[in-house]
């Protein structure tokens, strides 16, 4: 180490020069996506299924190139990741009088989606992986559940082996939402393509990006044309469908001008999470002595190589302690925090007011059409506990072995100094 006084106490900081901001796609964004939006510009079609000449939609083309990324037979665009939730749980045929698990540690949008569809959010532990804890998954099953939402939080792989076995045990669907980790995988196999439906996210924050935008992937055909028909206000008349079959959709559908932009990220997926995985495993690995020193508990991985590297994260023994190490590493210039301080952040249940208020725009309804339920602020006290025990460090692909260098340096002061 080069300075031993922590910065907080007016040291000199580990880090030299400020870490790159925490947009991985977005930051990579360069000649080829302009070169792809002024393509689309200049063929004057911004509408997916038609425009003035004959030129190919975008739209398409990054739905049968994802579909071939991921492995599996079907993609549909659309406009959002919460869009994508949402035509995904619609092809599961989730609606009223419906109960859908979904993890205490989330972006809200996961149960907003599951509301929006007539069903009502059942709230589930999550364990040291920060992902659904399949003991808790199992214990809120019911008559009503009908699916499971697998988040594979941080860029982290859920424990899909037994959320899997669970969910054919009781004859459930499970859609994984994806938004975060976008390129990870587990056994081998893609997320999002484990489950029966997958939903990605192309938010700015995310690994790739459009701006927005989203992707619903699955290899049932049933579920491939309820999503179409979902996405597009004519999606079965305009796909094919037989009128028999058509039910009503709203208008979730992808422009050409996002199209354009998430297929050219899309070619730039994996170098940006191999990337990352690299900046975090070398990051980790300078810890090591530390962390057997200090007794420091890293996040759990059910799948170390399929984990997607945005970031690292590890618990220490009290929420105050967590608080005063994150204020004396992101002194030192780390891109820390932790991962619930108590401020108002939508990706913990406890904030999302709407639902545990279950006000939503129908008078009630879901929770009005279900038996009586209840949600509280501390129903769920293990993620609580275990999110404001958690130190949090992003780790951007664009990190230099100097950034890496001086981060392990400011790493070894403050824990060396705080623990």
């Amino acid at each position: 180490m080069k300075h031993d006084k922590l910065a907080i106490d007016g040291g000199v900081p580990a880090v030299t020069r400020p870490v790159p901001p925490m947009y991985p796609g977005g930051m990579r964004i360069g000649p080829e996506e302009e070169q792809a939006v002024l393509d689309v510009l200049r063929s004057k079609r911004l509408f997916r299924y038609y425009g003035p000449g004959d030129s190919p939609s975008r739209v398409e083309m990054l739905e049968k190139a994802f579909a071939a990324h991921l492995g599996v037979r079907r993609c549909v665009a659309v406009s959002s990741g919460t869009a994508a939730l949402m035509g995904g749980l619609a092809g599961l045929g989730v609606g009223p009088g419906d109960e859908v698990i979904v993890p205490a540690y989330t972006w809200i949008a996961t149960a907003s989606a599951v509301v929006a569809l007539g069903a009502v959010p059942i709230l589930a532990e999550v364990d040291e992986s920060l992902t659904l804890d399949p003991a808790d998954v199992e214990r809120k099953i019911t008559p009503r559940t009908r699916a499971i939402a697998a988040v594979h939080m941080r860029g982290g792989p859920c424990r899909m082996d037994a959320l899997l076995s669970l969910a054919r045990r009781h004859d459930l669907h499970l859609i994984e939402d994806t938004a975060q980790a976008n390129g990870g995988s587990y056994g081998g196999r893609k997320l999002g393509s484990l489950g029966d439906v997958g939903a990605f996210s192309l938010q700015f924050n995310k690994i790739i990006t459009s701006g927005e935008g989203g992707l619903i992937t699955t290899d049932d055909e049933t579920i491939w044309k309820r999503a179409l028909m979902y996405h597009d206000v004519i999606g079965g008349d305009r796909n094919g469908i037989p009128e028999e079959e058509i039910l009503p959709g709203i208008n979730l559908r992808m422009s050409e001008l996002h199209g354009a932009v998430a297929l050219v990220q899309l070619g730039k997926l994996d170098r940006i999470v191999g990337d990352m995985r690299r900046n975090k495993a070398l990051l980790k690995a300078s810890m090591d002595d530390l962390a057997r020193r200090k007794g420091i508990r890293f996040r759990d991985e059910p799948d170390p190589e399929g984990d997607a590297g945005i970031c690292l994260v590890f618990f220490v023994p009290a929420a105050e302690r967590a608080q005063h190490i994150a204020a004396a590493l992101k002194a030192e210039g780390l891109p820390a925090s932790v991962i619930y301080s108590g401020r108002r952040d939508y990706h913990v249940y406890c904030d999302w007011a709407p639902i545990l208020r279950q006000r939503s725009w129908a008078g009630g309804a879901p929770w009005a059409w279900h038996p009586p339920i209840e949600y509280s602020r501390d129903m769920c006290p293990r993620t609580l506990d275990l999110l404001q025990r958690a130190v949090h460090l992003d780790i951007s692909p664009d990190l230099t072995d100097v950034h890496l260098e001086e981060m392990a340096d400011g790493m070894a002061k403050v824990l060396s100094a705080l623990l």
